[in-house]
């Protein structure tokens, strides 16, 4: 294992706070327990949203912590959950009178410790649960999880909030959002978890494995290495049948990298998807392409749709200033 850490105990505590030092103008590191908190005061009875989850999927979910967004992140260690007591810290730092929803993905351990949080803080909140991820039937035992398209909820729901939308309003909004979203992934590699030193899991080098999670954990099923377009149509394939767009209906393209894939390939990804909805009708109306959720150095890439309406569409459209997205300001 070659990476740039002094050692295990210290990585997350030393990158936490150069990400704070290097976007100082946005955001606040709290040490004890972690969170990272937004700079600029709201406005009073403003919904705070605050997420969360395992670090190495940056920037999700500290990069998106500022003006338009999020007003909290709790990362906890490297692919482990944060703990009630970040949340509920987080929480009172933030809150401004409008109570706080929280955005969770469906993780057992995020699940559990957002909802303990949920009931020891003494302001309303509420909870919007994202599980975009069609790699898993809907009846799957701990349900589906969550992936990129926690992204996309993020996003549209803090537009929202930044707009002077209610707390129900918020929850509402966040729930269509994730209705409205599917993703799925494929990987060419593992990725390697520092307190592991080496790979989560092993493909010969004439494999992929489709339907991966975020957590460097396998998927649905190993199969023989692929061209990029056969690749990109069973990964459509899957979110077509989820979403059943019909034609004509805009929608938010969104190819994301694991970590490990370099732009050139992303984009490629993105023509080859772009083209396999174009051929069925589908209007693209917004695109996003780059490495947003991440799994450390795993090599591969999601691809999200999420279906647009008029308010879905300005709502992502709406001014964001975060370390990771920044447009309209």
């Amino acid at each position: 294992m070659k990476k740039f850490i002094n050692s295990v105990d210290t990585l997350l505590d030393e990158s936490l706070s150069g990400f704070a030092m290097a976007h100082a103008d946005i955001v606040n590191f709290n040490k004890e327990p972690h969170f990272i908190s937004r700079l600029a005061p709201t406005q009073s009875g403003k919904v705070a949203l605050i997420s969360g989850g395992g670090s190495g999927h940056e920037p999700l979910h500290s990069g998106f912590v500022g003006h338009g967004m999020l007003d909290a992140a709790c990362p906890g260690q490297i692919f482990t959950s944060p703990t009630p007591d970040q949340m509920m810290a987080a929480a009172q730092a933030v809150e401004n009178g409008g109570g706080v929803l929280f955005i969770v993905k469906n993780y057992a351990g995020d699940v559990m410790n957002f909802e303990m949080a949920a009931e020891m803080i003494d302001c309303s909140n509420a909870t919007v649960l994202v599980n975009d991820d069609v790699s898993l039937p809907k009846n799957h035992s701990t349900g589906r999880r969550g992936v990129a398209g926690t992204l996309i909820v993020e996003k549209i729901v803090g537009a929202a909030a930044e707009n002077g939308k209610d707390l129900a309003a918020c929850k509402a909004l966040g729930e269509r959002a994730n209705e409205a979203t599917a993703s799925m992934g494929v990987a060419m590699t593992s990725c390697t978890v520092p307190a592991l030193g080496k790979p989560t899991f092993n493909l010969n080098d004439d494999e992929i494995e489709m339907g991966v999670g975020i957590h460097g954990e396998r998927g649905h099923e190993s199969m023989p290495f692929k061209s990029a377009t056969e690749i990109v149509e069973q990964l459509s394939t899957a979110i077509e049948e989820e979403l059943k767009p019909k034609k004509n209906q805009p929608v938010l393209l969104h190819i994301n990298g694991f970590g490990a894939t370099p732009l050139i390939e992303l984009h490629l990804i993105y023509n080859l998807a772009a083209q396999f909805w174009q051929k069925r009708g589908v209007d693209i109306r917004r695109s996003l392409v780059g490495n947003y959720t991440t799994s450390l150095d795993m090599a591969g890439c999601s691809i999200t749709l999420t279906l647009l309406d008029e308010e879905l569409l300005k709502l992502w459209d709406a001014p964001v200033h975060t370390a990771a997205l920044r447009w309209g300001m």
